[in-house]
């Protein structure tokens, strides 16, 4: 009992301990957020933007000031607001980003690339990260790779700017989709032709509203094949020739715009047979159902009660003008006489099919003798033909990216663009910004957080009370391994002392205690008990013997202790006690 009350006092002792440093404890406690960290940028990128300071509005980026043709003067400005702050929902410290700060305008800014892309390498990423800070459900979010051109003026950046690649989010009501877009010049026409994905694939519904950053990834190879990654988890892969509407090489043939469908060119596989005729039965003019003859009014029909009746507590608005609304009529409501009866009302038949009716005739359908089938103009070769067998080498020379889009929500953050010729590059740059990013909007949600995490955070913060945790953790197992572990040996050799009924260390005072005790109690009582020893062979002979074996062992054994002691009398008058105290 005295080790458990030890080990609650030690525990209340610790408890007090962990909490004295803050004695008020506060409901929550707010998480102090890491710093941001500068990227290191791929080897040989075409463009690493990420943000340092508001600066980098002008600095790195081209805001638009075009109008956008066919638009109502009110619209047709590109006058969306742009900024780049820390967004208010960053789980960063001084993580700056690209953020969308209006609705219900058009945004346009946009970002040169440190040298041409000419899509000449075997891979290419291109890779951004985006974070809806409020839910929404109308808004655009993808990125374009403007084309090359001598012309190409950023500050008139708008919808009709030519572009090579569109990538990205979508989403309006029900209707999201991750683009994939490319446009295509004909060899032969010059013409540019919009390449889509002909499976759209889906974001997740979760990702406009979670209010967590998304990482969105396009991967590029020079065998013509595509990836598109969410969260570095791929979603969707192709092929340029194949899974693109319309595709980039064009058919072989083509229907010949001169030919025309024959006269006599007869497409009916069946017709009527004119040699069928009506049956004189067929009755026409029967109608579909017919009153059921036999059927009898229920017992109790109130013929003279109306199913509806003027409500008798209505009353006319008070505001009721008589000339100027007319005679108010009180609403109809269901008459009261009428639920516990069958019916109210004129009673009729019920209607049931007519047996007899047969419908509209008309002769039946036969094979028809002249049919030549689906009439289809002859293939003549395609004169538009051509044959692109790479047109990721062939689509067109990039300078720059940008985003134009019309929001119906603000607060919208872009970071972390990225275009690149290696995939393990990408992946790398991401771990650098996204993963982090992601870790610790992890670390803000307490729903999210592990116990192991929790725990770390203690320990970062305050590595002291781990230690006496452990302390106050670990000390009462090892007071109660040493409290049932320990050694029963003294136990043990107390207790064959007592059987022998010989002097051990620790209780000599209390034997002798123990033999005044008794004489007293002996001389009170008056009773001596009678023992006889032999001188010549030191045995004894007990008179009133009432003892057990055990009694008697002990009267053997005693004059054996004390042979060749001068004071055997004194030791004889001993054993007379102990006889006394046992019985």
């Amino acid at each position: 009992m005295l080790v458990w009350k030890c080990l609650a006092a030690y525990l209340t002792f610790g408890l007090w301990i962990c909490t004295a440093d803050n004695p008020e404890v506060e409901p929550e406690v707010e998480r102090k957020k890491p710093l941001f960290v500068t990227p290191k940028v791929p080897n040989g990128a075409y463009l690493a933007l990420f943000f340092n300071s508001p600066s980098d509005i002008t600095q790195k980026l081209i805001v638009s000031e075009a109008r956008k043709d066919g638009a109502d003067d009110s619209i047709a400005k590109y006058d969306g607001l742009w900024s780049v702050e820390v967004p208010h929902t960053s789980a960063i410290k001084d993580d700056y980003a690209l953020v969308l700060k209006s609705k219900a305008r058009h945004h346009a800014v946009s970002a040169r690339l440190s040298r041409p892309l000419k899509f000449d390498t075997d891979e290419l990423v291109i890779q951004y990260d985006i974070k809806f800070q409020d839910e929404i459900d109308c808004s655009g979010a993808y990125i374009k790779l403007l084309s090359a051109s001598p012309n190409l003026d950023l500050k008139q950046f708008n919808d009709k700017t030519p572009y090579t690649i569109m990538f990205g989010p979508d989403k309006c009501g029900s209707n999201n989709k991750f683009h994939f877009i490319f446009r295509y010049k004909n060899p032969n026409t010059g013409a540019h032709e919009e390449k889509k994905t002909k499976e759209v694939t889906p974001v997740p519904e979760s990702h406009f509203s979670d209010k967590k950053t998304h990482l969105y990834t396009l991967v590029l190879r020079s065998d013509n094949s595509f990836e598109q990654y969410i969260d570095q988890i791929k979603v969707q892969s192709g092929n340029l020739l194949d899974d693109f509407d319309p595709p980039v090489n064009p058919p072989k043939e083509i229907d010949d715009p001169d030919d025309k469908k024959p006269s006599d060119w007869d497409e009916r596989e069946k017709i009527d047979d004119i040699n069928a005729k009506k049956p004189d039965d067929w009755d026409e003019d029967a109608p579909a159902t017919i009153e059921d003859e036999n059927a009898v009014k229920p017992s109790g029909w109130l013929d003279d009660e109306p199913k509806m009746i003027p409500d008798p507590s209505a009353e006319p608005p008070k505001d009721w003008d008589r000339e100027m609304d007319g005679e108010w009529v009180a609403p109809k409501i269901d008459n009261p006489k009428c639920t516990n009866a069958p019916g109210c009302g004129k009673w009729s038949r019920p209607l049931i099919p007519n047996p007899k009716y047969r419908g509209k005739w008309s002769p039946p359908k036969i094979p028809n003798p002249n049919f030549k089938g689906i009439w289809a103009p002859k293939k003549i070769p395609n004169p538009d033909y051509f044959e692109e067998k790479n047109p990721f080498r062939s689509l067109s020379e990039v300078s720059a990216l940008g985003l134009e889009l019309w929001s119906m929500h603000k607060d919208i953050s872009f970071d972390n663009f990225l275009i690149v010729d290696s995939k393990r590059a990408a992946d790398e740059f991401a771990q650098e910004t996204w993963a982090v990013k992601k870790e610790a909007e992890r670390l803000t949600d307490p729903k999210a957080q592990s116990v192991v995490d929790a725990i770390w955070e203690t320990y970062n913060e305050k590595p002291w009370l781990i230690a006496v945790v452990g302390l106050v953790c670990t000390l009462p197992i090892l007071l109660c391994c040493i409290y049932f572990c320990r050694s029963p040996s003294k136990h043990h050799d107390i207790s064959m002392h007592k059987k022998t009924d010989s002097f051990t260390p620790d209780d000599s005072h209390s034997h002798f205690d123990e033999k005044n005790a008794e004489t007293e109690k002996m001389e009170e009582s008056g009773e001596d008990d009678i023992v006889q020893v032999s001188k010549g062979s030191g045995d004894e002979s007990v008179a009133n013997r009432t003892g057990s074996s055990r009694d008697n062992s002990e009267e053997e054994e005693a004059p054996n202790e004390f042979e060749g002691n001068e004071n055997a009398p004194a030791a004889k008058q001993s054993i007379r006690k102990r006889r006394s105290r046992k019985e």
